[in-house]
């Protein structure tokens, strides 16, 4: 399986509609879908797709047609996912009516082409699942814990912060958690991973 290391977008135009296909990670894409909504009030419609694996290594799928008859767009851009084994992403494709009816298959093929092209844009990467890890360190070693999660690709880190120190709660990518775990190890550091 693979995901996309940063958004992508395409634009296409089939018989005078166009069709604006934006691929971004999981992570980000109820905000970004959020963000098109108020971007593109005048769209006819916004339909999306998207896999993503679960806390069971289960894949879960979800896709919306956004009005349009029933399975030609948000599934055609599902299958273009499945198509292509990506996982921990989605597709949103914008689509403003350029006056010609494209008819239903049309449609299902002008929606899954866009999602292709916003594919083909993207850089792939090896899909990782996503840890989860959480530690201690008191006021004295904050700088360095800083650095070091700092310099591991996509962490997101939170801290708690009480009158000793912080808790932190790291997620990444499982690599990223793992060689962190290591670090933590030779710094005598108590840490857990979910």
């Amino acid at each position: 399986m693979k995901t996309i290391a940063q958004a992508a977008e395409a634009r296409i135009e089939v018989k005078r509609s166009k069709f604006l296909a934006h691929l971004v990670p999981m992570r980000d894409f109820e905000t970004f879908r959020e963000e098109l909504k108020k971007a593109h009030p005048k769209a006819g419609h916004i339909a999306w797709a998207y896999r993503d694996l679960n806390g069971y290594d289960q894949v879960v799928e979800d896709f919306s047609d956004d009005g349009e008859p029933k399975g030609c767009a948000g599934l055609p851009i599902l299958t273009r996912l499945r198509g292509e084994e990506m996982i921990g992403c989605g597709v949103l494709v914008v689509r403003y009516f350029g006056g010609i009816k494209l008819g239903t298959g049309g449609m299902a093929r002008a929606y899954g082409e866009a999602a292709a092209h916003a594919l083909r844009a993207a850089e792939r990467v090896p899909f990782e699942k996503r840890k989860s890890l959480t530690f201690f360190t008191p006021f004295c070693d904050l700088g360095r814990w800083e650095y070091e999660t700092a310099r591991l690709a996509e962490l997101s880190t939170e801290r708690e912060f009480d009158g000793t120190g912080a808790r932190w709660r790291i997620q990444g990518p499982e690599s990223s958690v793992k060689t962190l775990a290591a670090l933590l190890e030779k710094g005598r550091i108590d840490f857990s991973i979910e």
